[in-house]
């Protein structure tokens, strides 16, 4: 690896590096592209315009490097490619590909960087420019962050439109012809006498053609695919069970492994007694690995009975043993000393507390786990200088890395076929069990080892969204909000997660003040600053990162102050708010939801608007009052995303997320007692139940020049319009997550 990329690998992950690296690397290293990986290992008679496609005289092969890991991004990353390459829905095969630096995603950038998402002075622009040029430099190769569809609109649309016209002047070069007489449909060149020619008979010509580069994008008014409703690729196999995932692969003269690692996360192992274990049916070998132990078995079935029936003891927990410690360490995390940054200062909100009589308020928000539905499971291979891993996973060079570092060998001879994830939500950015699974491996050269976590294992060892506590201050005067002062306290998880990763983190976290900074209101005295808390118990992103609790502290505690006001609580947003799509979003879920209208006795309605990842998304939620408790019966939702790529894959994006949201807020938490998690398995954390599932009704709108992804960001406005609504239906507020603590739910 050259220098420059090993500088930027190291400070990907900051804001102010992107401004060093962008003096440090230069103008001709930050737009030098990076090598094809397809050319490495193409056959005879294939061809390949870019990194993302493949001709054979057999087939058309689309590369879709970001991770699936349900959120639809192999349909959504072909369809980009196939509305310019003329190609038939469906008639091609889609692989995620090697990891490599040409799949880097700039989008990411947008995140790191200390600007609201809609501002686009000089200065903004400049500084995302050089922190997308970090980005490149490292081949920062990840899924996250709703950022999917924002890095593919263009390149891939590109990619397309250089292989239709490369295809086009292949063709016209055999036949004689100038390549703008040409055209192409379903999959072809057709030429001016309706004769058709399938892309795969011009694979070999293609192949001794130079890439086409100045190609021109088609009109959306002439898309066949995007905009319009599209079955996804993987509907029909998830539909019938036949879709496989990590956890359904099998690898000839495989082997099956458990683990258990000390439950106090970070603790050490003292001892283990494997000798029960070694006389159960099927076992092969009990391992020693990091922190823990593995059994080798037969079965995965065989495995799990028999890693539980190991006896050990552990180490103590490198952060406090219980919760109430937790708690603690957040409040006292209030001072100067752990500010780490004022995001916002308008007006004198010191001056305008101490003249009016400030509203008060303190927020909790808990830890959370990711619970995704596939357990963590990887297959690792140790071959002579070589390393082959298959698993789900959302940062894959980052995987090589791992896993050469303890295998000992170079990043680039560690192979590593990407799979269809069953859910993640920021749980598969995690590297131990790769890691363990090699770890293993090792121990059995030549033989492929599946690594399945328990249920309780994945419980135990997830990293959980990040605790945090808020404190609001605010006044109102003639029916207006007039002051707001929020505070927020919170661990960061990207500090976190990056560290284990081996990635420093300088500067400010933004993830710290996400979704409370960059609210779109115009309060004449605003202040929101962010304190981080010494890192607890370890934690990571979880679906909306930031946003999600930092969401929930600053619509509910606005909510509280326009109550104090007097004033209608979709009213008085629309009336701080300015910016045009902000508006139109909340003016649209308004409409949508009928607000004004009276709800009907022990009935309520809440709205909460929050931005995150630089979409718009306001959501108004009903409920009743019913002798069983409360019941959510709708849920509104408008959204601005610029370009609403695939309109079934985005309502269903906006369901799941509402429901994800709504589900953990009302009932879900990770708490420690003798520093260990107490919920192991879904009893104890469950989320949202079907019979507790709302009506849903969605709206994109198409109003921002620059596209976004919708993954995540109906996530933070799910809890604090909920919030709002059992007030609206009860009187009482509710500042602490989960909800079930305090009311109950039907």
């Amino acid at each position: 690896m050259g220098k420059a990329r090993t500088i930027a690998r190291r400070t990907f992950i900051a804001g102010s590096a992107a401004i060093a690296g962008g003096v440090i690397f230069g103008t001709y290293v930050a737009r030098k592209p990076h090598t094809n990986p397809l050319l490495a290992d193409l056959d005879e008679g294939e061809a390949t315009f870019n990194p993302w496609i493949r001709i054979s005289g057999e087939r058309v092969t689309l590369i879709a490097p970001h991770a699936d890991v349900g959120q639809g991004t192999a349909s959504m990353q072909a369809a980009l490619i196939a509305e310019e390459m003329d190609l038939a829905w469906g008639e091609f095969e889609v692989e995620f590909g090697q990891p490599d630096a040409a799949y880097y995603n700039t989008a990411t950038a947008d995140e790191v960087v200390p600007f609201v998402s809609h501002d686009n002075s000089f200065a903004a622009r400049t500084v995302r420019g050089l922190a997308g040029s970090v980005v490149k430099i490292a081949g920062v190769m990840v899924t996250g962050g709703s950022s999917s569809v924002p890095d593919s609109f263009n390149k891939l649309r590109l990619a397309g439109a250089v292989a239709r016209e490369t295809l086009k002047l292949a063709a016209a070069r055999q036949a004689g012809l100038a390549a703008g007489d040409l055209e192409t449909r379903a999959g072809a060149v057709v030429f001016p006498d309706g004769a058709v020619v399938p892309y795969t008979e011009l694979a070999v010509a293609a192949s001794e053609v130079e890439p086409v580069a100045d190609v021109a994008l088609r009109d959306p008014s002439e898309w066949r695919l995007l905009g319009k409703d599209m079955l996804r690729l993987d509907t029909r196999g998830k539909s019938t069970g036949q879709q496989q995932f990590g956890i359904d692969l099998h690898i000839d003269g495989m082997q099956h492994a458990a683990v258990r690692t000390n439950p106090r996360q970070g603790g050490s192992l003292l001892s283990f007694d494997a000798d029960a274990a070694m006389l159960m049916p099927g076992v092969d070998k009990v391992l020693a690995i990091s922190n823990g132990f593995a059994v080798i078995a037969n079965n995965t079935w065989n495995a799990f009975r028999a890693v539980n029936a190991v006896s050990a003891e552990w180490g103590e927990a490198p952060y406090p043993a219980n919760m109430p410690d937790h708690w603690a360490a957040v409040s006292a995390a209030f001072t100067d000393e752990h500010l780490d940054k004022e995001w916002r200062h308008d007006g004198d909100v010191p001056q305008a507390l101490a003249a009016g009589e400030p509203v008060l308020a303190e927020y909790r928000a808990p830890y959370v786990a990711h619970q995704p539905l596939e357990p963590l499971n990887a297959i690792v291979r140790v071959n002579p200088g070589s390393v082959e891993v298959w698993s789900g996973h959302q940062m894959p060079r980052f995987l090589q890395e791992a896993v050469a570092e303890v295998a000992g060998i170079e990043a680039d001879d560690v192979i590593f076929y990407n799979q269809f994830t069953g859910g993640s939500f920021g749980h598969r950015l995690e590297l131990a069990y790769v890691v363990q699974a090699t770890e293993i491996a090792l121990q059995k050269p030549g033989t492929a080892i599946k690594l399945t976590y328990t249920r309780e294992e994945d419980f135990a060892h997830d990293y959980p969204r990040q605790i945090g506590m808020a404190r609001g201050a605010g006044t109102v005067a003639n029916g207006k909000v007039t002051s707001y002062d929020l505070q927020v306290a919170n661990v960061s998880a990207i500090t976190s997660q990056m560290g284990r990763l081996g990635q420093p983190v300088p500067g400010p976290d933004g993830q710290i003040a996400a979704g409370a900074w960059n609210l779109p209101y115009t309060i004449p005295n605003f202040r929101m600053r962010a304190y981080r808390v010494p890192e607890l118990a370890p934690t990571s992103s979880w679906r909306s990162v930031g946003a999600s609790t930092q969401g929930f502290f600053a619509d509910c505690f606005l909510d509280e102050l326009i109550h104090a006001a007097g004033a209608d609580p979709l009213e008085e947003r629309l009336r701080l708010i300015e910016r045009r799509e902000s508006r139109q979003v909340l003016e649209a879920v308004a409409e949508m939801s009928g607000w004004g209208s009276d709800p009907g006795t022990g009935r309520g309605r809440g709205v909460a608007f929050v931005d995150s990842f630089g979409v718009p998304t306001a959501e108004v939620v009903e409920v009743s009052q019913t002798p069983r408790g409360i019941t959510i019966d709708k849920v509104f939702v408008a959204a601005d995303v610029g370009t609403v790529v695939d309109p079934v894959n985005f309502d269903n994006q906006v369901k799941g997320a509402v429901i994800w949201g709504l589900g953990h807020a009302m009932n879900c938490e990770i708490t420690y007692a003798d520093g260990k998690a107490q919920q192991s398995n879904y009893h104890a954390h469950p989320a949202m139940r079907m019979h507790q599932c709302p009506e849903i009704e969605v709206r994109g709108l198409e109003l921002a020049t620059k596209i976004r992804g919708i993954g995540e960001p109906p996530v933070p406005p799910a809890a604090p319009a909920l919030a709002n609504a059992i007030f609206a239906a009860t009187g009482q507020r509710l500042r602490e997550m989960p909800f079930n603590k305090f009311v109950k739910f039907a």
